[in-house]
């Protein structure tokens, strides 16, 4: 029987004391991440698996002039070519390279099948919202609300996003929908059901304290290069939840705001990006291998 209706018959008061769980979830600030596990495997960085988010008929989150899953892989073509480059010693393994989609579990998979010391997903934000309006005709139509003034960057690692904090695990595994079979791809979860992200409680979070530093490395380099900082945090994210190594999922700005967009899509904004990456993955690998 599948894990997740195991989860779904559980008595009414089991579920709100895991939904109390849940919604304890935190945020840890970015300046002061917890000390890292002693009994921590991971001594060396030798190999890192890039993750450029979406890909292929997954357009992402739709800017005004661009799309998130090519943002995505320009970044992380450019920040691998850096590590390699500039981190002797260390190679890197990519989940795309151009415009395909491999489906969520297989991105970790790969990082696993290689055994790879550290795995980054790059992806963008967008707080616009999908809605539906009455037309003049009187029919309902799609279309979406702007947020433009909502910036920022954050990066989030595996854990159990809150009750009603949950919209960018629910964006970003929305990408699952895409895949034949997906319920059979991942134990049953599913992404449309918010009752599904239970299910998450119940995993073993391994690297849990790597994950956390690397994904405050990040949000400290992005605090020094100016950009707005809304944290590290743990959500439930399908893209990181097999991952047998650090992982950590970093929206590098948001797509939903013009000025943002811009920056992203500039030469010199991809350039510092690809540099606060890249140092937080030289700090982390420094630390570790002290």
């Amino acid at each position: 029987m599948k894990l997740l209706n195991i989860v779904k018959r559980v008595h009414i008061t089991a579920f709100a004391v895991s939904a109390f769980l849940i919604s304890s979830s935190f945020q840890f600030p970015a300046e002061n991440p917890p000390v890292e596990s002693a009994t921590s495997s991971l001594s060396k960085v030798k190999l890192i698996c890039l993750d450029a988010g979406h890909g292929g008929r997954d357009f992402g989150a739709v800017g005004r002039k661009s799309n998130e899953k090519d943002l995505n892989l320009e970044v992380v073509l450019k920040l691998g070519k850096k590590i390699e480059e500039d981190l002797p010693g260390v190679k890197v393994i990519y989940t795309r390279t151009t415009d395909v989609y491999p489906n969520l579990y297989e991105r970790p998979a790969l990082a696993n099948k290689h055994k790879a010391d550290l795995f980054i997903s790059v992806h963008c934000n967008s707080a616009d919202r999908d809605v539906r309006v009455r037309g003049r005709n009187g029919r309902y139509v799609n279309s979406v609300k702007r947020n433009p003034q909502v910036k920022g960057t954050e990066t989030l690692v595996l854990g159990f996003s809150k009750m009603d904090d949950q919209d960018v695990a629910i964006r970003e595994n929305a990408s699952i929908l895409l895949e034949e079979n997906y319920k059979d791809n991942y134990d049953g979860f599913d992404p449309k059901d918010p009752s599904s992200y239970i299910v998450f409680k119940l995993m073993k979070r391994q690297f849990r304290d790597q994950s956390i530093r690397l994904a405050s490395y990040i949000q400290n380099q992005f605090i020094a290069s100016n950009r707005g900082n809304r944290g590290v945090k743990e959500q439930s994210l399908a893209v990181l939840r097999t991952a047998g190594m650090p992982a950590v999922l970093t929206e590098i700005g948001f797509i939903s705001s013009p000025e943002e967009e811009e920056y992203m899509m500039s030469a010199e904004g991809q350039r510092q990006i690809v540099d606060n990456l890249f140092q937080a993955i030289k700090t982390y690998k420094n630390n570790v291998e002290k």
